[in-house]
């Protein structure tokens, strides 16, 4: 089967080849005609006759065939056929067959008859169409199958072949490049087997045509043309024509001119009337003689540069650029002004072959005026410049000036491009119109509107001037606004401010700076005048941070902060004191001050100035300091120092004075005190004693401007004394020891001096320390028995010594020395001896007591077992040997006839009892030996009936005496019976006596409890009943309430006082008829001796408990120290004080309480904080300090002032309201703590108080009142509670008042917390009752 024919499809049409394909049909149609006659081929399309041209030259248009032919050297179209053996192209150099040319020149058909060898090769091969990348290949074949024939079209490039098959005589092959040759084969054939020869022709594609081609510049005479060039373009060819009918165009005016050999990225300067000029007559148009061109290639960047006028080569933009333009420019020189002309850009490939040609149409510029300019314009000139469009023949031109105002006009002609325009009036707008002539054509005017600026200002001045603003003010009668410039001095910059007034105020500016201001007017239009200037300086800021910083007695540096920074500033200062002033001046911003007085107040006043402006002047105050203190004098005691010291400064009278009171060794805690003004002495308190202090005082005067270095002092205090120190015996040894607690403060130990008569004996201890509250003994050895010695201690720390603690102290006892000999015991009768023995030695301590044992034994030593041995042992036969008698040395008998030696003579058998021992009848007849023993020490064992315990008690024993032998007894019965008798009286006796001093000693020592004492009487009433109650006893002048009083008298009066009795207290009483009981009187803590618990006070029972108040009399002098340490010891918050310290003229009280300063009442330091003074009463706050332990708390003193002795308030109301302040106040007192209540003996107006407030708690809370039970009760605890029937009966009365309020008002009570809280917060009485409702005494 015949293999399909491919067909050969033509591209597209183009633009420029629509008209091709018909054209190419009817040409084809022609050939076969032609053929036939012998005829030249047939006349190709027109566009193929413009393809190709001459390597060398330009090939005329023509519509002819002959046109194709070489002129002037230049070639036919590119078209060359071929036949190689393999039917491919040969090559260029390959020999060509070519159909044969007419006679007329054309070339005619080659005829071939048809072989069975295959088709005839074809013929006329031509390129009917070339693009740069198409070509169109027609060719012919005479063979009559030649309808039948499929033609093989190849085309090689490079390394590329291309084969196309069609099976009609002509092939479009597409896809080629611009400006670039190829060879194409044609082979024709027959079904797969036959083929012909193939011939080839040989074509270039045409270049690609220039692109953007544009004028990028027209002037008057000249205008450049650039344009891009595609890939292949070689060169360019441009045709310029001037454009225009002969009316248009002068013969010098037209133009027609190619410029070939334009090469890409290259500018060329061109007169192409020179070119037209040079070439002869007859020959094309051509580029000899006037091309200015070179082959210098560059590289383009951006729009073509400017011309220059002297038609020299431009050359490359950026020569080391690496890459090369494609971009031709050329400017055309030398045109016609206002001429119209053509330009077609031909693209060229190497061999001559030109693209599509594009063309432009531009016009150079007609003659002009333009860029008119008004320079050096004033308010009634200005000088006009400009340009014209033809500056090569500007110089002939001649220019006329027209200018129009608002209200005038003028004309003015002058030869040269510059005029100055006189006479014009200011702010006024003006039209100018310039107009270029050229002998009788004038060209194209140029136009000007301008305004004349307004005239300079007048009376330019300064008007304020301050740190940051100037004020500006001038005169002018024709500107709009005004432009000011202002310009720092040294500054390059300026800032501008705009005003339509004629006066401004520039703020914003630097202090102490010189600034210009250029003001400038502005007319209409924004037109400027000529402008002035004025300069000044603003005022320098004032200084500030004024820092002194140093002083000296004599010398002060100061220093200052400015906000300027300019350094022209000179500062002058002013100083001033009491003694005078003075002045100074600096450029810095520091300066020392000399020559000054120590301790004095200088007014510094420094005021800035620079070129003669003066700023502000700004102050300070400044003490010099004070010279140091000298000659320092300190005395000491334990717990202060006084110090005086001495400062010779004139203005030392207004000096104070800070001293630093630093202790040894503990600099972080330094104790400071200032002096009043005036003052060289101080009292430093609450020191150490014994401890080491360093004083520095420093002179001070103003706010604490202190002396450079102080006076320093160094001193001890005295180191405190022991408050006092215990003995305790050694037992059976000749020793004491020795406890204290150490005293306060440091010390380096104590001196410690024991003496008894001319003995003395000195030694040290060691030091102690009071902080841990350690007791601290000491044993006294080599000391005599029983012997009393004075010791002193003295306490030393610092070189000194403190007063002596002294104390009497006796050393134990041990067991007599036993004595030589043995007493003398002689018979008496059959049943009696008598024994006579002289004392022991008392060396070991005083002899307290002796006893005489008989022993039926024999002589040995006796122990103290015997001692437990009575007469009934004897007689029950338990012992041989028994005590006899027993003789306390107080009671001993002693003869007055008998020798000093024997000092004791006892009768044995006398049936007499001695502290349990029986002094029974010998035994007749019996043989008995004495011996005595003697006691320092007698000790009664109470569970052997009382016995001598011989191992407690201290005992010697004398030898047992010689035996003496009684005789028989006489009268047995009597003498039974008269010793019975007689021993029966004794132990009676003694038993009574022993009985009574037992019973005296256990009432002293024990004491009943409070829940023992109970009201024995009470009369309790309601409430409701209690107003009849009162009106029957206030009946005949109070006689019901007389008879209760009365009943009262002796209630508690028998209870015992022993303690109050007791000589040592006695003077710590007020009144002797006012003791308290010692069932409840308040006993303090023993300090030194056993007394020291005594205060005359009693707890007193309340509502709530038995201990709610204490009743106390008025301190005495002598016991205000015993008063302030009860009420710290009590924890006492609340102090009711019911007297005043003096009535009619008799002292009631002590004073107790500090007035200003606090004081010290032994232990205990009170502080008064205020002091309140109302008509009735008194309010005192003081705070209460233990020094031992440093606790304290507050104490309030309610001080009723209005209360006579023995006597009653005015009303009722006054002791009512007084007692809810009290109460009031006790809300904020813990709840143990008891109201400390006196007034002078602490019984009356005390006991009315007491009992008023029980009352008040007995009505609020059980409705009932029982004034004479709580009386009752009162006095069984302190004797004469409510002294007087007057306070009795004034109690009732207050009850009465309370009872009525309550019915009236409708309520409990009609005191009730916010009457109280109103009484607490004003500390007033308020009135509640009329004085009509209160009782008056």
């Amino acid at each position: 089967m015949k293999p399909a024919a491919r067909e050969a499809r033509l591209p597209p049409r183009s633009p420029g080849l629509r008209w091709a394909l018909p054209l190419l049909l009817l040409l084809l149609r022609l050939g076969q005609i032609l053929c036939a006659g012998g005829t030249p081929s047939p006349i190709p399309d027109p566009s193929v006759a413009t393809v190709a041209t001459g390597e060398n030259g330009i090939t005329q248009i023509s519509s002819t065939a002959e046109s194709f032919h070489k002129q002037n050297g230049t070639g036919t179209p590119q078209v060359e056929t071929n036949t190689s053996e393999d039917g491919e192209s040969s090559g260029a150099n390959d020999s060509l067959r070519t159909p044969e040319q007419g006679s007329n020149g054309t070339d005619g058909a080659s005829q071939k008859t048809p072989s069975s060898t295959g088709p005839s090769p074809v013929f006329d091969i031509k390129a009917v169409s070339i693009s740069p990348t198409n070509v169109i290949l027609t060719w012919k074949s005479n063979d009559t199958a030649a309808s039948e024939y499929k033609y093989v079209v190849k085309h090689k490039m490079e390394n590329e072949k291309t084969i196309t098959v069609v099976h009609q005589p002509w092939c479009n092959i597409t896809g080629l490049r611009p400006a670039t040759s190829y060879v194409f084969s044609i082979t024709p054939g027959i079904g797969n087997e036959t083929w012909g020869d193939p011939r080839v022709i040989k074509v270039i594609t045409e270049p690609i045509p220039v692109s953007d081609l544009r004028v990028a510049l027209t002037g008057v005479r000249k205008a450049a043309l650039s344009w891009s060039n595609g890939n292949g373009t070689a060169s360019c060819r441009v045709l310029l024509e001037s454009i225009g009918s002969h009316e248009e165009l002068t013969q010098d005016s037209r133009l027609q001119v190619n410029i070939s050999g334009l090469k890409p990225g290259v500018q060329y300067n061109i007169n192409p009337y020179l070119l037209q000029s040079n070439k002869t007559k007859g020959d094309p148009l051509g580029t000899e003689g006037g091309l200015d061109a070179s082959n210098t290639e560059r590289s383009r960047a951006g729009s073509p540069t400017a011309p220059v006028h002297d038609e020299s080569l431009v050359g490359p933009v950026d020569p080391s650029s690496g890459q090369q333009s494609r971009d031709t420019e050329v400017l055309l020189v030398g045109l016609e002004p206002g001429t119209r002309y053509n330009a077609t850009v031909y693209s060229q490939a190497a061999n001559g072959t030109e693209g599509q040609p594009q063309a432009i149409e531009f016009r150079t510029n007609a003659i002009q005026v333009f860029d008119v300019t008004a320079v050096n314009i004033s308010a009634t000139s200005l000088t006009l410049i400009w340009k014209v469009s033809d500056n090569e023949s500007s110089s002939n031109y001649t220019y006329k000036i027209h200018v129009a105002g608002e209200t005038d006009s003028s004309n003015l002609n002058v030869s040269e491009p510059r005029a100055v325009i006189p006479g014009l009036r200011s702010s006024t707008f003006y039209n100018i119109t310039v107009c270029p002539v050229l002998g009788d054509i004038e060209g194209t005017p140029g136009f000007l509107q301008v305004h004349t600026p307004p005239v300079p200002v007048s009376d330019f001045r300064v008007t304020v001037v301050s740190t940051t603003e100037i004020g500006l003010a001038w005169s002018s009668h024709d500107a709009e606004s005004f432009q000011m410039h202002i310009t720092q001095e040294g500054a390059g910059n300026s800032r501008v401010e705009i005003t339509t007034n004629q006066s401004i105020i520039i703020g914003g500016l630097f202090p102490g700076t010189k600034y210009c201001f250029e003001i400038v007017p502005k007319g209409p239009n924004g037109t400027e005048g000529a402008s002035r200037t004025v300069c000044n300086r603003t005022v320098p800021s004032a200084v500030f941070d004024i820092h002194v910083v140093y002083v000296t007695t004599t010398e002060m540096w100061l220093d200052w902060k400015s906000p300027d920074g300019a350094s022209e500033y000179v500062y002058h200062l002013v100083i001033e004191s009491k003694h005078g002033s003075n002045h100074t001046s600096t450029y810095d911003k520091a300066i020392t001050l000399q020559g000054l007085i120590p301790g004095t107040l200088y007014n510094i006043t420094i005021s800035p100035e620079v070129d003669h402006v003066w700023g502000d002047p700004n102050s300070t105050a400044q003490y010099t300091r004070p010279s140091n203190v000298s000659n320092i004098d300190v005395s000491t005691n334990t717990t202060a120092a006084t110090l005086s010291w001495q400062n010779f400064d004139d203005a030392s009278p207004t000096y104070s004075y800070c001293l630093l009171i630093e202790k040894a060794g503990n600099s972080s805690n330094a104790t400071q005190v200032v002096t009043d003004i005036g003052i060289t002495d101080a009292t430093v308190t609450e020191l150490i004693p014994g401890s080491s202090y360093t004083v520095e005082i420093f002179a001070q005067v103003g706010d604490g401007i202190k002396s450079l270095e102080p006076g320093r002092k160094s001193f001890c205090t005295d180191p405190a004394s022991m408050a006092s120190f215990d003995c305790e015996v050694v037992p059976k040894e000749p020793a004491l020891v020795l406890k204290w607690t150490c005293p306060p403060g440091a010390n380096a130990g104590f001196e410690l001096e024991v003496s008894s008569g001319a003995w003395n004996n000195a030694t040290h201890l060691e030091s102690c320390s009071s902080e841990n509250g350690t007791e601290y003994r000491t044993e006294v050895t080599y000391l005599n028995f029983s012997t009393s010695y004075n010791i002193s201690i003295t306490t030393v720390s610092c070189g000194k010594m403190a007063a002596p603690t002294r104390n009497t102290c006796t050393t134990g006892i041990t067991d007599p020395p036993p004595p030589d000999g043995s007493p003398n015991i002689t018979s008496v009768s059959h049943n009696s001896v008598k024994v006579k023995f002289s004392g022991f030695e008392a060396s070991h301590g005083p002899i307290k007591a002796y006893a005489v044992i008989l022993t039926t034994g024999e002589a040995g030593h006796p122990s103290a077992d015997v001692l437990k041995y009575t007469y009934e042992d004897f007689k029950k036969g338990a012992s041989d040997t028994y005590v006899t008698y027993l003789i306390r040395t107080e009671e001993k008998g002693r003869s007055q006839s008998l020798s000093e030696v024997l000092k004791y003579e006892i009768d044995v058998g006398n049936e007499s009892t001695t502290l349990g021992y029986y002094n029974g009848k010998l035994e007749p007849l019996g043989s008995y030996r004495a011996c005595v023993a003697g006691f320092t020490n007698i000790t009664f064992h109470p569970q052997n009936k009382g016995l001598i315990d011989g191992a407690e008690s201290y005992v010697s024993f004398s030898r047992y005496s010689d035996a003496v032998s009684l005789p028989q007894d006489p009268g047995v019965i009597c003498g039974a019976v008269f010793g019975c008798i007689f021993g029966a009286l004794v132990i009676v006796t003694v038993g009574g006596f022993i009985f009574w001093r037992k019973k005296r000693k256990d009432a002293k020592n024990n004491e009943v409890s409070f829940s023992q004492i109970k009201p024995k009487k009470s009369k309790l009433i309601r409430v409701e009943n209690f107003e009849a109650y009162f009106k029957k006893q206030q009946a005949d002048s109070n006689c019901g309430f007389a008879e209760e009083y009365e009943d009262l008298k002796l209630v508690g009066i028998s209870q015992p006082k022993y303690a109050a009795e007791l000589a040592e207290n006695r003077g710590k009483n007020r009144y002797n008829n006012v003791l308290p009981y010692d069932i409840s009187r308040v006993k303090l803590s023993v300090q030194t001796h056993s007394t020291d618990d005594y205060i005359n006070a009693n707890y007193m029972p309340g509502y709530h408990s038995k201990k709610d108040f204490i009743a106390t009399q008025g301190p005495l002098p002598n016991t205000l120290k015993d008063f302030w340490r009860m009420v710290w010891e009590k924890n006492v918050y609340a102090i009711i004080m019911l007297t005043k310290c003096v009535e009619q003229g008799r002292t009631k009280c002590e004073e107790y309480w500090p007035s200003k300063q606090a004081q010290d009442y032994g232990d205990i330091t009170v502080a008064m904080t205020s002091e309140i003074v109302l008509p009735e009463w008194t309010i005192r706050d003081f705070t209460v300090k233990n020094i031992q332990t440093s606790e304290s708390h507050p104490l309030r003193q309610f001080h009723f002032t209005s209360w006579p002795d023995h006597g009653v308030p005015d009303t009722t109301d006054l002791l009512i309201n007084f007692r809810y302040l009290v109460r009031d106040y006790m809300k904020q007192s813990p709840p143990e703590s008891p109201i400390l209540v006196h007034c002078s003996a602490g019984v009356g107006r005390t006991g009315t108080f007491i009992a008023i407030d029980r009352l008040i708690y007995q009505i609020e809370n059980e409705n009932t009142v029982d004034v004479y039970g709580i009386v009752y009760d009162l006095r069984m605890h302190r004797p004469l509670m409510v002294q007087t029937e007057d306070q009795y009966v004034f109690l009732n009365q207050c009850v009465l008042d309370i009872v009525r309020s309550q019915k009236d008002s409708k309520v409990d009570l009609i005191y009730q917390n916010t009457t109280a809280m109103t009484i607490y917060e004003n500390l007033a009485p308020v009135t509640t009752f009329g004085k009509t409702n209160g009782y008056i005494a």
